[in-house]
């Protein structure tokens, strides 16, 4: 999430640090940074803290803690008011399940326009486009406390009895959606949506985007705002199955608490009174099962330092949960926490630990040793697997590693990665053929000509008897041993290369012969050393990669001349070569080996 440097300090009243130094604090203490510029961070806020900190609010919430600066103030833990006047609206929540909260307000009278600088500025600080007062409202407040919101323009919904009436319903079989972005959606009963009761007609998809139908426009005069929550599953899998995926969806999905929607609706409508006017007519809150207290979590000082490795006095964890601003009670040395609404991720004591450790600073525990193992690990199989790696390895095979999943087999999996391979693999025949097939494109690069790739695979198949370690090679393998346990082998060290990245475009190879100036072994490397140079002078890197390979050696028995024959492989990392190029250089390379003395045949 992006936040702003300027828009975090609306929280303190201390100057906060330059970004590099928040950034620092972040992420040593809390989440990773994608990305910094002078005024803003890219904070990776993972699963867990979602729910909370996909905010300003949030963010600032952390580094009060980390930086132990206190807030100016924090709108989470100011009075929220009631909201419930059901005077204009009727809302109905088919499955309480999928929408834990419904909160509707009725605004008559706004002036839709362009939005003031300030918030016009800190809309788009954050990478956000600015689209009129309204809009930039609902997202002011989602990028400020973490509540998605929505205003629907009244104006575009029917009326009954002089009141409008939204339900929440799951989508009815290829019912149809136009979105705010104009895509159309052919939905299906698992997609869940906010329609006009009245005209039985979807505005939004619920928890995703609103509905064309239903746009703000500059002459909209009444607004619905929505305030709502829903259930994280259906949004996720509505997201995923429509490929739309947005601010809103992002947070609903990781399970915001709730009792947020109604600290949403109190800011919204100021902001919307403030840079909109227009006159609050009612809010109703459609809220079926409120949701009670967080359940308090006790962890005893012991514990903490037991987890951690760590010797903290009773002071600094008690200094932790100032900090952080949990509400806690200790007795015995035994901390009672009763983690506020928002912080929907402390649940059990080893959450308390994590927030101790993290906040004081992991550089503050000691390193220790792991205790030893009780009793010795059998290593026997692992080495006995080695012993046969090892044999074929130094017989010119390259491992290979497939997946387990294939189209047919005795295990069918209930829910398959790919539905085009829905079975677990019975042998590792079938992927062997495939890598064959594959290796036979790329073969040029690391192979001399005619010479087939050798692979083998050793991996577990699954069969009517059940999970089982097979091996399979790309050919007949005289003397290999049997997979059985070898406790005694001791695995080969193999030194690695440095990674080198292969080219996405295609290559080209070209043979050339030549008659040697001088008799010459067999083995003798010579003809390379002379050949390299003028291959790489003729084709430079980085624009071409040209491996040498000798595949042929012919020696005269009458005149002791030597012949030599080599593939050069051509291939670009920047583009696709053209024989025209390619044909000059060899041209190139011949006449230089003919001045060299090499007669090329």
């Amino acid at each position: 999430m992006k936040v702003s440097l300027k828009w975090l300090q609306t929280y303190f009243d201390t100057p906060l640090p330059p970004v590099e130094k928040l950034a620092d604090a972040l992420t040593f203490h809390a989440f990773e940074i994608e990305e910094t510029t002078a005024e803003m961070l890219d904070v990776k806020v993972l699963p867990n803290r979602a729910a909370d900190c996909l905010c300003h609010r949030g963010i600032a919430k952390e580094l009060s803690a980390i930086l132990n600066l206190p807030l100016t103030s924090d709108p989470l833990r100011t009075d929220v008011g009631t909201y419930d006047v059901p005077t204009l609206l009727r809302v109905e929540i088919e499955d309480p399940k999928k929408c834990l909260r419904y909160m509707g307000a009725v605004v008559k009278g706004v002036k839709v326009g362009p939005s003031p600088a300030w918030l016009k500025e800190a809309i788009e600080a954050v990478g956000q486009r600015s689209i009129n007062n309204i809009v930039d409202a609902t997202n002011y407040v989602m990028l400020n406390i973490g509540q998605p919101l929505h205003a629907f323009d009244a104006g575009k919904l029917a009326q009954k009895d002089g009141k409008y009436s939204i339900t929440v319903r799951d989508a009815k079989e290829e019912e149809k959606i136009t979105t705010l972005s104009g895509e159309e959606f052919i939905l299906s009963p698992n997609i869940q949506l906010i329609t006009d009761a009245n005209a039985d007609t979807p505005i939004a998809l619920a928890g995703i985007k609103g509905g064309k139908s239903a746009e703000v426009t500059a002459d909209t005069a009444d607004l619905i705002i929505e305030s709502a929550n829903f259930d994280g599953t259906t949004t996720r899998r509505a997201a995923q199955a429509l490929k739309l995926f947005t601010d809103a969806s992002v947070r609903f999905q990781n399970r915001p608490s709730p009792e947020l929607c109604a600290y949403g609706m109190r800011d919204v409508l100021a902001l919307i009174q403030e840079v909109a006017g227009g006159e609050i007519i009612g809010v109703v809150d459609g809220y079926p099962n409120r949701a009670g207290q967080n359940s308090e979590v006790s962890i005893s000082l012991a514990k903490i330092n037991d987890v951690l490795g760590s010797s903290f006095s009773k002071e600094e964890v008690e200094n932790v949960f100032k900090r952080l601003a949990l509400p806690y009670m200790v007795v015995n040395d035994t901390f009672t926490i009763t983690p506020p609404f928002e912080r929907t991720d402390l649940a059990i004591p080893e959450d308390l630990v994590e927030e101790v450790g993290r906040i004081i600073g992991y550089d503050r525990i000691p390193a220790t040793e792991l205790p030893p193992l009780n009793g010795s690990s059998d290593q026997a199989r692992y080495r006995g697997i080695e012993h046969i790696k090892d044999f074929l390895v130094e017989r010119g095979f390259t491992e290979i590693s497939t997946q387990s999943f294939a189209k047919e087999g005795d295990s069918i999996l209930a829910n398959p990665l790919d539905k085009n391979m829905p079975a677990l693999r019975t042998s590792l025949d079938e992927n062997m053929k495939m890598a064959l097939e594959r290796a036979k494109y790329v073969a040029p690069l690391v192979l001399p000509p005619n010479e087939k790739p050798k692979l083998f695979e050793i991996g577990n198949v699954f069969t009517k008897d059940g999970e089982q370690l097979s091996i399979k090679t790309s050919e007949p393998v005289p003397g290999l041993p049997e997979i059985k346990d070898d406790a005694n082998y001791e695995p080969k060290r193999y030194v690695l290369g440095a990674y080198q990245p292969f080219s996405v475009y295609p290559f080209i190879t070209r043979d050339i012969s030549v008659w040697t100036p001088n008799p010459v072994a067999q083995e003798s490397n010579d003809t390379i050393v002379v050949l390299m140079p003028i291959v790489k002078k003729y084709a430079p890197a980085p624009e071409f990669f040209t491996p040498v390979l000798k595949f042929d050696f012919y020696k005269d028995p009458n005149s002791g001349r030597t012949s030599e024959a080599f593939q050069i492989v051509f291939q670009s990392d920047e583009r696709t070569l053209t024989d025209e190029e390619v044909n000059g250089i060899m041209v190139r390379v011949s006449g230089a080996l003919t001045k060299e003395g090499f007669e090329v045949r």
